[in-house]
């Protein structure tokens, strides 16, 4: 079988990645930090994508990649990994205005375990870009689903200041939209989890790039840093993670794709692989920048932010070993 890119994903991919870098710098990340509403733009070029998150997945994690590469601070994975795809499951009319890019909006799930599964609780948790979005589709615990205009929702202090996260309270007046099984619910969030886990892949790319980078260009003792043997391990070790994590996302995506019987062991398999190549290339890239690479002043910081805060979102890499666990014994 033939596992490259086609044509047109390749186009997605090269499309994508030349407009996020004429329109997502790190400055804008920065400007984000201080005002949520910077982003405003840069949405209004990529809501035009939202369509794939009811695509195939394997075009959906392409573009996720991009996104993650350079930790764009807009409600995509809300929007069109979450949103849109469980309105496209309940039939909701409104999934026309969500493709079109004319409205936004997120899932109202976890509950205060902060575990993505149907519950009772009326306050949601780690709800993304709750505030931002025009509607939130909170799930109850029969699965019925209910559109909440403008709820009453609390930011929740996290390590990621690109991906904002939020408590909402859903025992407020609301439009029935129907309901979703649990089965047809968690085929909604195993699309969404490899696609964070694309994401996440993107991120480490970018984490092993700058300090790939970094080491070529410091000098001690008047040869680059990168000549030491210490630092060629680690950005070795960095890659590896990645190529390793690429592979489990694509599989996973391809998996679910087929509706093979192997897609709940890959979900699993692929956001854990993720969460380790971002836990490392994080930690490490701090590591080969020294001192330089804890300060605010320095870009590697946004992209360490993103890496630590998708790894817990979806279930952290721990959780995920666990869930394969279950299924493997």
């Amino acid at each position: 079988m033939n596992f490259s890119f086609s044509d047109d994903q390749l186009l997605l991919r090269d499309s994508a990645r030349q407009l996020l870098a004429d329109q997502c710098p790190p400055a804008l990340l920065r400007a984000h930090t201080e005002d949520i509403a910077a982003s405003r733009p840069l949405w209004e070029h990529l809501s035009d994508f939202v369509p794939l998150g009811i695509g195939p997945v394997v075009d959906l994690c392409v573009f996720m990649e991009e996104l993650g590469r350079v930790a764009a601070p807009v409600p995509f994975l809300a929007t069109a990994c979450l949103y849109a795809p469980l309105l496209d499951v309940i039939g909701e009319t409104d999934l026309d205005a969500v493709l079109d890019g004319h409205a936004t909006g997120t899932v109202a799930l976890a509950g205060a375990d902060g575990a993505w599964h149907p519950n009772a609780e009326t306050t949601k948790t780690f709800v993304p870009d709750a505030a931002t979005v025009d509607l939130v589709a909170a799930v109850g615990a029969d699965g019925a689903v209910t559109l909440l205009a403008s709820p009453p929702c609390r930011r929740i202090d996290t390590i990621d200041t690109t991906r904002c996260l939020y408590d909402v309270e859903t025992a407020v007046h609301g439009t029935a939209a129907g309901s979703i099984s649990r089965a047809d619910l968690d085929e909604v969030l195993a699309r969404a989890t490899v696609a964070l886990a694309a994401e996440m892949v993107g991120t480490a790319q970018r984490l092993f790039a700058m300090s790939l980078e970094y080491a070529k260009q410091r000098f001690q003792f008047d040869v680059p840093i990168g000549s030491f043997q210490a630092i060629q391990h680690k950005l070795a070790d960095m890659s590896l993670d990645v190529e390793r994590a690429w592979s489990a996302v694509y599989y996973a995506a391809m998996a679910i794709d087929a509706n093979d019987d192997d897609r709940h062991r890959a979900v699993h398999v692929a956001k854990a692989a993720a969460g380790e190549a971002a836990r490392r290339n994080a930690k490490d890239g701090i590591q080969i920048h020294g001192g330089i690479g804890f300060t605010m002043e320095h870009d590697l910081h946004l992209f360490i932010r993103r890496a630590f805060g998708a790894e817990a979102l979806l279930g952290t890499t721990g959780w995920h070993h666990d869930r394969l666990a279950d299924l493997l014994i």
